[in-house]
């Protein structure tokens, strides 16, 4: 099949599968009477997350656990220098106090920790165990808040019946996991036919792909007026590439690269999360996703540069 066939499906795909994934998240929700920031940060994050824990855990048994690395920290400055950056751009986000509390710090220690543990090169198997435990850490965090929810009455705006939410998630995801995998084999046709080498496929149109279900869930969800579940989504898997699927292809196969390779990326998604730290209002203005949209051009041509080099 053509490869610009098999990308204009693969956004199709994101477009209709982002739709009923949203629907369906914010009807879990309702159900399970808690806040759809929580069902965003935790459930629809690990599962619009799945293409890069498959791609992890593939390239981690195959010997080759960079791509991993690469893939899950490129996607996480995607995830928030172009997607969220993107859903900015079309109006200001408001931001749930208790995401900005559970989540945020997180999101900007995972980065921090991971630069520390590849000072010497490696990240070994205890390494991983070690980020695993943080990890779960803040899931039980999450799970305990949701608990306390339980008693969440406020009515939310979403579909109820108990079997259109389980159709809705499972086909909204179904649809956004091969939107992935479509757009990531286009994209990757179209580069290679142009010459593009495959340091920058991965580090950029791979990210890309891979992150399609978070960025059809991010617009879509801000266009539906759920900006606690786009918000939610993207810091959540944020913290599942860099605490969880990065840590899973460590202890399958430890990590070498070069300390200056990672800090690159490491250090443009903790400043793609400072940029996006709320004020006290909790309103994020629509200036923050110009300079987000920035930050992920420099990202785009340092890996360009870095790959020259």
């Amino acid at each position: 099949m053509n490869e610009y066939i098999i990308l204009a499906l693969g956004i199709i795909f994101a477009g209709v599968g982002g739709e009923l994934f949203v629907r369906g998240t914010v009807g879990l929700a309702s159900l399970a009477r808690i806040s759809p920031g929580i069902i965003g940060a935790t459930v629809a994050a690990f599962a619009t997350s799945s293409p890069e824990l498959s791609v992890s855990i593939n390239s981690a048994l195959a010997g080759k656990p960079q791509i991993a690395l690469g893939d899950a920290l490129g996607s996480n400055i995607v995830n928030v220098g172009l997607i969220l950056g993107l859903a900015l751009l079309i109006s200001g986000i408001q931001s749930p106090r208790g995401s900005v509390k559970r989540d945020m710090p997180v999101a900007l220690l995972i980065p921090v920790i991971m630069g520390v543990l590849f000072l010497d090169g490696v990240y070994s198997r205890t390494e991983g165990i070690i980020m695993l435990c943080f990890f779960f850490a803040w899931l039980v965090a999450a799970a305990l808040e949701a608990r306390r929810q339980r008693s969440f009455t406020q009515e939310i705006v979403g579909e109820h019946k108990k079997w259109l939410v389980i159709i809705y998630c499972m086909a909204g995801l179904a649809l956004l996991i091969a939107a992935g995998n479509l757009i990531v084999a286009g994209a990757r046709q179209i580069a290679v036919s142009f010459g593009i080498n495959e340091f920058i496929i991965g580090a950029t149109i791979v990210a890309i792909g891979t992150s399609a279900p978070e960025l059809a869930t991010a617009l879509i969800a801000k266009f539906r007026g759920h900006d606690e579940v786009g918000l939610g989504t993207i810091l959540g898997s944020n913290i599942f590439n860099g605490g969880f699927i990065v840590s899973v292809a460590a202890v399958i196969h430890p990590i070498t690269v070069k300390w200056q390779s990672v800090a690159i990326t490491l250090a443009f998604g903790l400043v793609a999360v400072v940029l996006v730290y709320p004020p006290r209002s909790g309103f994020i203005r629509r200036r923050r996703g110009l300079l987000l949209l920035a930050l992920y051009l420099a990202y785009v041509i340092a890996a360009f540069q870095l790959n020259l080099a």
